[in-house]
């Protein structure tokens, strides 16, 4: 069987949703709903990505850019294949496409209690930022 990556599309979000929730280190939040990823979707086509595997969704990556820097969220790969290196698969494919539109710098969130997640994102080689603190504001 072979995995095979493409774009993701909105009519890929019902499927997705259901994976995200559940992952337990994806956080979600109304920013996650349909319309929400539908709009994401529209402002970054082509640096979103899902994979499956005979016709079904294993695995997500949403892209994003201000046009400054590089956004990953909701890297999330089905427990049944974890480990397998679907999800470095889907950040190459991510990363890819974010530096053909000149991103040269990519950001991940990562919750601070998703010990895996860090551990993921150290074994790909990026590093945790000592120097910044995240803040944000509801509005």
């Amino acid at each position: 069987m072979t995995t095979e990556i493409r774009n993701f599309k909105i009519s890929d979000y019902s499927s997705a949703f259901t994976l995200w929730r559940s992952l337990p280190g994806i956080a979600l939040s109304g920013a996650d709903s349909e319309d929400a990823i539908r709009i994401f979707l529209e402002k970054n086509p082509t640096t979103c990505f899902m994979a499956e595997e005979n016709g079904i969704l294993v695995g997500t990556v949403l892209g994003g850019s201000d046009s400054r820097r590089g956004y990953i969220y909701h890297l999330a790969v089905h427990n049944d294949y974890q480990g397998k290196g679907l999800g470095r698969r889907l950040t190459e494919v991510c990363l890819i496409a974010l530096k053909s539109l000149g991103i040269q710098k990519c950001h991940i969130f990562v919750i601070n209690d998703n010990l895996d997640g860090q551990n993921f994102w150290n074994g790909l080689g990026w590093v945790k930022r000592e120097d910044i603190l995240v803040m944000s504001k509801d509005i």
